[in-house]
């Protein structure tokens, strides 16, 4: 039918326009706050790539859902513009037959978000985590650079190194100023090295000298080495069991049903409901009058959205703090959006219903 194909090519169209433009945002975004992390020490520099596409792939979904609600309104809005919705309202056709073409427009991207939020969005988080994790966990000789100073990771601790070849582990002329308990010390020492004992890492100083102050007293003493060992990092090897919630596998969640995880499960289940609920919000928020040129209606759905994906974290601090279940929270906040969705549409049909039938009382015989 004509009425079904124009309305889905033209959907598909300001659905993909609008997924670009909001991917171009969000990839700028997440470079700029990815580059930070690397200048401040957080993630490695040859990791920003790899994380920013992370964090791209784990925000798709709600990309994926803005934008076809955008589409939506737009499409629809236009339509309501350009005074072709009096049309087919004049042909018998209601607000609630545009339900089919926009669902079967849609379906692809809701079944997209399905996948993306239970499968492709804790795997990258995991991921995610697994570099940045791998990057703090490491020891401090092989996160400086050579030839300039570097803090250690709790601020304890001043590095100064020479890397000796291509080796991370190894390295030569290194020195170390630490202020621990009111002591402060500086260490040199000819050759360095990393060992590993147990899940700690130590960085092992050959043929060195240590000199120590006492702070209050103002003591000194220096004492000289064959062979001193520093501890940098403790528990190295993380636990799979300490991953966040967010990380986690779905069906890990499922088996594991603590606050946090059933919190997280409540975002998940959430982030599928909303995007099936604004679908069906957007066809009754895109009403515009044509007579004013606006877009006022564009600025409250998106004001609609934002307010409904806030409920959506909401729920999941609800539930997460104990303070509600999560088939409660899953009926009051996305029960209460489908109710309104169709709520919207109705009176909107009801409205052009009551509107058609008064112009035509009205009209001479």
């Amino acid at each position: 039918m004509l009425f079904d194909s124009s309305t889905r090519s033209e959907l598909a169209r300001s659905f993909g326009v609008t997924l670009v433009v909001i991917l171009t945002i969000v990839l700028t975004t997440t470079l700029i706050r990815t580059l930070g992390q690397a200048a401040g020490g957080n993630v490695a520099p040859q990791d920003v790539v790899l994380l920013m596409g992370y964090a791209t792939i784990a925000h798709l979904a709600t990309m994926l859902i803005l934008s076809l609600f955008i589409a939506i309104v737009i499409t629809l809005g236009r339509v309501y513009r350009e005074s072709e919705m009096t049309i087919w309202f004049a042909s018998g056709i209601p607000l609630s037959r545009f339900m089919r073409p926009v669902l079967r427009m849609a379906w692809p991207v809701l079944l997209a978000v399905i996948v993306l939020e239970l499968l492709v969005w804790p795997w990258s988080n995991r991921n995610s985590a697994e570099l940045r994790d791998h990057y703090q966990k490491r020891g401090n000789l092989s996160r400086v650079t050579p030839g300039q100073f570097q803090t250690s990771r709790d601020g304890s601790r001043v590095f100064f190194i020479e890397r000796e070849g291509d080796d991370a582990a190894t390295g030569r002329n290194v020195f170390i100023l630490s202020n621990q308990h009111e002591r402060e010390s500086v260490t040199t020492s000819a050759r360095g090295r990393l060992e590993m004992e147990g899940d700690d890492r130590l960085l092992v100083l050959d043929h060195g000298q240590r000199n120590e102050t006492q702070l209050k007293t103002g003591e000194k003493s220096l004492a000289r080495f064959q062979q001193y060992k520093v501890m940098t990092d403790t528990q190295v090897l993380a636990n799979a069991s300490q991953l966040p919630p967010k990380a986690m596998p779905t069906l890990d969640l499922v088996r594991a049903p603590t606050p946090k995880n059933q919190g997280e499960l409540t975002w998940r289940m959430g982030m599928i409901l909303g995007g099936i609920n604004m679908t069906l919000l957007g066809i009754g928020l895109s009403a515009s009058n044509p007579r004013r040129a606006s877009n006022w209606n564009l600025l409250f759905a998106l004001l609609a959205f934002i307010v409904y994906f806030n409920l959506i974290n909401l729920s999941q601090s609800w539930v997460g703090n104990g303070r509600m279940t999560m088939p409660r929270a899953l009926i009051a906040v996305h029960g209460s959006a489908l109710f309104l969705a169709l709520a919207v549409i109705w009176l909107r049909d009801n409205a052009n219903r009551f509107c058609l039938r008064r112009h035509l009382k009205g009209a001479p015989a």
